[in-house]
């Protein structure tokens, strides 16, 4: 499949490494674009690809079959409407739009044009979240009926991230740019959400940027979207879910838990492919398990694989827009809920994607 990419910033680089190697088989990238014409000649020179065009040439291009949209997030869904506009599925980083009304316009026009969306986080589909759905839904703990998660991390406080501002805005802040993770994880466990009751705060209105390294030392920057956020989720299955997600503090303090009542999960951090999977049994004992699926390194970019296989499979892809419009009715819930003081019932709902199948081949994701 014929992929364009859009948006070739600091995320473009590990998605374009594993698009040209890890899932060639399955991807050819032909052109990427950017609003900086000379940041798309450096990621086509560095990863191989052939042209670095424009958007408007990009979406133009009849080869092109499918757009990943890798732009900021006020820009995802009205490239994602240019894309499919122009007759081309699209996948997009996450959030998947900063509106409920985005959101639809975009899965309505694709469903009118029978086009896919896709969306990240693509997270769940690494070894360590499948293999916790595997044991959730081999019995290792029973019956699922409660679960926690945490995310705990300073902000970009330093300056030095070349597009700094964007995390103290919608879009980058706790609940839009790191909880997406949690609560895509928690969906593909233990399904869908349907209510929702939070708080979100902000310590502070502004910053200032203290570090000489940064190009934007000494300035004084607005913070416009809150940065601490505690939610109770309920779940469509009975389960009730609780969230911490927090960009006022230091370091990188993340949790996932999944309690049963025959054992409590110990999950891998969400916002990776890999880590420590690990089950507590009544007895005391802590068992920690083999990860039982691959793709447990750096693997952004395994959602758009998916999602070819399954256009050209004609199955349902694992990643898609419906989940993350899901996820973002959740994420909007628990804002609502915060200003009105008052549970929100999520309109939306969603199937748990289905699992990967277990043997895979090298690097393929379908048997």
């Amino acid at each position: 499949m014929v992929v364009g990419v859009i948006g070739t910033g600091q995320i473009s680089g590990i998605y374009l490494k594993n698009l040209t190697e890890t899932f060639d088989d399955i991807i050819e990238v032909k052109a990427v674009a950017d609003q900086v014409p000379e940041l798309a000649a450096k990621r086509a020179e560095q990863f191989g690809v052939p042209n670095a065009w424009t958007v408007e040439r990009l979406l133009a291009d009849p080869d092109i079959e499918l757009v990943l949209n890798l732009t900021a997030p006020v820009a995802h869904a009205p490239i994602n409407l240019a894309a499919l506009r122009a007759g081309k599925h699209v996948y997009t980083e996450k959030p998947f739009a900063l509106t409920r009304e985005d959101a639809n316009e975009v899965l309505e026009l694709a469903e009118k044009q029978g086009l896919l969306v896709g969306c990240a986080p693509d997270t769940f589909l690494g070894g360590g979240l499948q293999t916790c759905r595997k044991l959730i839904d081999d019995g290792w703990i029973g019956t699922p009926y409660s679960a926690n998660g945490t995310i705990v991390m300073g902000n970009a406080w330093n300056g030095l991230h070349p597009n700094f501002r964007n995390f103290l805005k919608l879009g980058g802040d706790p609940i839009m740019d790191m909880a997406p993770y949690y609560l895509t994880a928690m969906v593909f466990l233990l399904g869908p959400v349907r209510r929702v009751s939070g708080t979100a705060q902000q310590l502070h209105r502004e910053m200032t940027v203290r570090n000489p390294k940064s190009a934007a030392y000494g300035e004084t920057v607005p913070i416009e979207a809150p940065t601490n956020v505690s939610a109770v989720l309920d779940f469509a299955g009975g389960a009730v879910g609780s969230l911490q997600a927090a960009k006022e503090s230091f370091g990188y303090l993340p949790r996932l838990e999944i309690f049963g009542t025959e054992g409590n999960l110990i999950a891998n951090d969400p916002n990776f492919f890999g880590g420590r999977v690990a089950v507590q049994f009544p007895s005391g004992e802590t068992k920690e398990f083999p990860i039982a699926h691959g793709f447990t390194e750096d693997t952004r970019g395994i959602g758009l694989a998916d999602m070819a296989y399954a256009i050209r499979g004609g199955r349902s892809h694992r990643a898609s827009g419906a989940l993350a419009r899901h996820v973002l009715d959740v994420s909007l819930g628990i804002f609502e809920s915060s200003r009105e003081e008052r549970h929100i019932a999520v309109a939306s709902t969603v199937e748990r994607p289905e699992p990967l199948p277990l043997g895979l081949k090298y690097n393929r994701l379908d048997v």
